[in-house]
């Protein structure tokens, strides 16, 4: 059987000038927000690994780490740790500027239109900011999609290909795992034959060897964080194993009947809230305004990967979603397929796009100001960027003046105070058995607490009101400070406002013996 690849779309119609001016200024306006939005406590932890580069990790797969590289180019800065991020950001977009021109977008409105709604969505927007192993994800599926595209449609070597970019979405997060079912439907649909061939099979091979040291890694650490990422994703308990330290935890998902369709109503709810502002625009779509002009029917191949790119993750985690907790990012890999598919229906309702893009991109703007000056004054509910980021960079000062060393009860907590002040990093680390287990209990991106083996006296950093029990340990000194949005950190027992951001309290403890 033939397998050569049809005819390229015709490439007169497309202006590709249009189209890199609108990726740098995406990209330009994401650069922005970077260097406006303070550090968030996860993107914190996720430079901390950047530092000690490994095949993986407890909480995810490496990519993360790798995306966080900038960091040791300038130490406590935002922006500079974000560069892998930013530049990923780019690569995703121009990859899906290729996939969304094979498929059969061709004409400059309709492939920028494509563009803007895959990068105006809230998570478009934060995706290429915020460091997250979904960044990582992001561009390994555009790039899986925009080489089994090519497969579909003839080429069937570049499963070949493909199967790289699926170990590298690995290599990121597990959740990649489900570019497999998504492919197998697409095959089945258009080309079912190619399951007689090696090519597919290659491709499948060649994902796994990309993901093999992964697997390594796991299975020299008792499927550490295979078993967290199950645990977590299925709401199953999850036993920490004895070289992390403490405790279980435990997750329960829905029960009953009502609170299952309660659960699956809040997970739509919150795929919906994700468009944003763009939501009219998306009622619009659906609706069908305007018929699809002739030159912007998909070809039959791309047509079926790129339904079964949408449909398929968010069915999946419709499913999961009425027995177990969902977070409402897992599914969001759908918004890379979904923008083609809803483009060309736009085309004659273009205002629609371009005032819910335009006031999507003007809120998060504003967010991420809000989050480094505290100047909207929103209520509290609303909040939830001050809380990540707000007054961390001051705690961090005040504890790398204190005169013995400095750890804390929670991974956010150390994460935070090692990117504030670097120089904390040699010594302060999490104190085992206080809270969820996390990379540092591991020993190896920061040193391993034995609590038998400290003769010293030394800081813990928490939110508890009371001073956790430490056995072999007393409290002699304990300090107060409450962080409220738009002020220097307060220390001391009167209130500088009614509803501070974060209480935090310093306990120094000392051996029994002392």
């Amino acid at each position: 059987m033939s397998t050569a690849v049809p005819s390229r779309p015709a490439a007169e119609s497309i202006d590709w000038r249009p189209i890199a001016l609108l990726i740098l200024a995406l990209s330009a306006l994401r650069l922005a927000i970077a260097a406006l939005l303070p550090v968030t406590q996860d993107e914190a932890y996720y430079f901390d690994w950047a530092r000690t580069l490994g095949w993986g990790y407890f909480d995810h797969p490496p990519g993360v780490a790798a995306l966080g590289l900038g960091t040791l180019l300038e130490p406590g800065s935002a922006l500079a740790a974000r560069l892998g991020t930013l530049l990923a950001g780019v690569l995703t977009l121009v990859v899906l500027a290729r996939l969304y021109w094979r498929a059969g977008l061709t004409t400059t409105a309709t492939l920028a239109s494509a563009l803007l709604l895959a990068c105006a969505t809230l998570p478009g927007l934060v995706g290429g900011v915020i460091t997250t192993p979904d960044t990582v994800l992001a561009l390994a599926w555009a790039l899986a999609l925009h080489e089994a595209e090519r497969a579909l449609g003839g080429a069937r070597r570049r499963w070949v290909t493909a199967g790289i970019a699926v170990g590298i979405g690995l290599l990121g997060k597990y959740t990649m795992v489900l570019i497999g079912p998504v492919l197998l439907w697409a095959i089945l649909w258009v080309d079912p034959r190619a399951l007689r061939t090696r090519w597919p099979y290659l491709g499948a091979l060649t994902a796994l060897l990309v993901f093999a040291p992964n697997l390594w890694w796991n299975a020299s650490h008792d499927w550490l964080s295979l078993g967290f990422q199950l645990g977590h994703g299925l709401s199953t308990e999850l036993a920490a194993p004895e070289t992390l330290g403490a405790g279980t935890m435990a997750h329960s998902g829905p029960q009953t009947l009502a609170e299952r369709l309660a659960s699956l109503g809040g997970y739509f709810g919150a795929q919906l809230a994700f468009w944003g502002l763009l939501v009219p625009a998306l009622v619009m779509a659906l609706r069908g305004a305007g018929d699809t002009p002739p030159r912007q029917r998909f070809t039959r191949h791309a047509r079926a990967l790129l339904i079964a790119a949408t449909l398929f993750p968010l069915g999946f985690f419709a499913v999961i979603a009425s027995f177990s907790e969902v977070e409402a990012n897992w599914p969001v890999i759908y918004l890379l397929a979904a923008p083609a598919l809803l483009a060309p229906r736009l085309l004659r309702r273009p205002r629609w796009l371009l005032a819910g893009a335009g006031a999507n991109l003007v809120l998060v703007t504003l967010y991420a100001a809000h989050a480094a000056s505290a100047a909207l004054p929103l209520p509290d509910s609303a909040n939830r960027v001050l809380r990540e980021t707000h007054g961390f960079a001051a705690l961090a000062e005040v504890a790398a003046g204190l005169d013995a060393p400095v750890h804390a009860d929670r991974y956010q907590l150390v994460a935070m105070l090692r990117f504030h002040a670097p120089r904390l990093a040699a010594t302060t680390s999490q104190w085992p058995g206080l809270h969820r287990p996390s990379e540092y209990l591991h020993g190896r991106i920061a040193p391993r607490l034995d609590p038998a083996r400290i003769d010293q006296p030394f800081w813990l950093v928490s939110r508890a009101g009371h001073p956790p029990a430490l056995p072999g340990f007393r409290v002699t000194e304990q300090r107060l400070l409450q962080d409220c949005a738009g002020q220097p950190l307060h220390q001391g027992t009167s209130a500088p406002c009614a509803r501070p951001l974060h209480v935090w309290r310093l306990y120094r403890y000392a051996p029994l013996g002392d």
